[in-house]
């Protein structure tokens, strides 16, 4: 049966995320931030992270654009904080971009992958949108939430 793994890095440092990570036997992170690359971004700093999973850990790292959210859809959801609007329009999105091909393909060269996102809670959160629209197209997926 097939595991994914998410985890935001808000109000998180460095020691817990890695530890999460290695407790859980994560041998990938998939990064769906359209926006990944600033400063404030601290540790996860794309080119940082993907560095210190690498070298340090063992652990692979993608960058998955296409299971981010569209700039004007993260936008108008910062504008107007309807969380409701936001569901619609990202399942619209992954339902057009096929974002299970991408879940199938991840769960194959991966054993426990991870989805990575901002946000501390997955309630409020594209990863946790993304590993439904998984488990509505994989059979057996199981989401495990760190």
């Amino acid at each position: 049966m097939p595991t994914l793994y998410t985890i935001g890095y808000e109000r998180r440092p460095l020691s817990e995320f890695i530890h999460l990570l290695q407790k859980a036997g994560i041998d990938a992170v998939i990064d769906i931030r359209l926006r990944n690359t600033s400063q404030l971004a601290g540790y996860t700093k794309r080119d940082n992270l993907a560095f210190l999973l690498h070298e340090g850990f063992a652990i692979a790292y993608e960058h998955r654009p296409e299971l981010a959210p569209t700039a004007e859809i993260l936008d108008g959801y910062k504008d107007d904080q309807d969380w409701s609007v936001y569901e619609d329009r990202f399942a619209m999105l992954l339902a057009v971009r096929q974002a299970e091909t991408v879940g199938h393909e991840i769960l194959t060269r991966y054993h426990a992958p991870c989805l990575l996102c901002r946000e501390a809670s997955p309630e409020h959160c594209h990863r946790r949108l993304v590993a439904e629209h998984w488990t509505a197209h994989i059979p057996n997926l199981t989401i495990v939430h760190l």
